[in-house]
């Protein structure tokens, strides 16, 4: 029969055969190669996969978004604050008369439920050289020195002060100035170009071996105080500002799983700033290096830290290695030494 077929039907059926033996060959091969550990389906994870996204700054599952910093008010007066407990990361530094103030980092992936955050205060020297490691961010405050302006006009933030933006809204249960709040989502539409969250330096994962077991410990700038006491049962730092639970309007009391108590050598403003006449600005040094305590999970870690550049991340180091952090938030608090 085979015989009987033209010439070209005869040579069509043999390339046919061909390519079917060598798919049952394929088949054959791929079966008895595939072994007890080798991937099953074409779903499985490859050699270069990296696994979920973790947030560089919290070290929580998701998605790095783009950061909001905020500087908000903490005089008296203007607490009970609002969403200081949904920030990625809370700074307390000092200013003016030795009291503190926060600049918190928000990431716009989990902004606060109520659209809300502050009361919101002025901006400050160490405030820019602190975000200089987090990228060009959107930054919100309510106005500044006029011998500061032109040094925030020419920074690497995006300026969202009540001049640049239309995103404050006035509360009625604080009196001027601490009752002036920003809508986040409005200043994160206007301004879209904000830098995404990444690395600042922060390490996250189970707690080193050694430290101190501490039950409470305390911070201080000349007129302010932070004590930081642990609680087991809500695996958190809760936090006690200058002898009263910090309070919140929409979060209970403050409180974050990681504090670190960054040791700071505290001068005066390097442009000469004046608070008041014969009153220099005070200055927190975020660049250079120094000693710090690193507080979680019911103990204290004497650390080091370490920026030798503006646009490096701050490296906290223990016994020589790098210092992880329990994942959430994380508060600094930038003590003079």
């Amino acid at each position: 029969m085979f015989r009987a077929l033209s010439k070209k039907a005869r040579v069509r059926l043999a390339v046919l055969a061909v390519v079917v033996l060598g798919l049952v060959a394929g088949v054959v091969i791929a079966v008895l190669g595939r072994g007890p550990h080798a991937p099953v389906t074409s779903s499985s994870p490859s050699p270069t996969s990296t696994g979920p996204a973790v947030s560089p700054l919290t070290g929580l599952p998701g998605m790095a978004g783009r950061i909001l910093a905020v500087k908000i008010d903490n005089i008296v007066y203007a607490r009970p604050q609002t969403a200081v407990n949904s920030a990625d990361v809370v700074y307390a530094i000092e200013v003016e008369g030795g009291i503190s103030r926060f600049l918190a980092v928000y990431d716009s992936n989990h902004l606060p439920r109520g659209d809300r955050i502050g009361p919101v205060r002025s901006a400050r020297e160490s405030d820019l050289e602190l975000l200089q490691q987090y990228g060009r961010v959107d930054f919100v405050y309510s106005g500044a020195l006029s011998k500061f302006l032109p040094v925030l006009a020419r920074a690497n933030v995006i300026n969202a002060s009540p001049q640049q933006t239309n995103s404050f809204v006035r509360s009625g249960t604080n009196v001027p100035p601490y009752n002036e709040y920003v809508v986040p989502s409005r200043v994160l539409r206007q301004f879209p170009e904000s830098a995404p969250a990444r690395d600042i330096g922060f390490r996250f994962g189970p707690a080193p071996a050694g430290g101190t077991p501490t039950a409470s410990y305390s911070a201080r700038m000349p007129a302010a105080s932070f004590t930081f006491t642990w609680s087991a049962r809500q695996g958190t730092y809760l936090v006690t500002m200058d002898g009263s639970p910090a309070g919140t309007t929409d979060g209970g009391q403050m409180g974050a799983p990681t504090v670190v108590v960054q040791k700071v050598a505290e001068t005066t403003s390097p442009r000469g700033f004046m608070d008041s006449p014969g009153v220099p600005s005070p200055f927190a040094p975020t660049v250079g290096g120094g000693s710090a305590v690193v507080l979680r999970d019911g103990k204290a870690y004497d650390c080091r830290w370490s920026r030798p550049q503006g646009d490096d991340g701050t490296v906290f180091t223990y016994r020589g290695q790098r210092m992880t952090f329990h994942p959430g938030q994380v508060w600094v608090v930038l003590e003079p030494r």
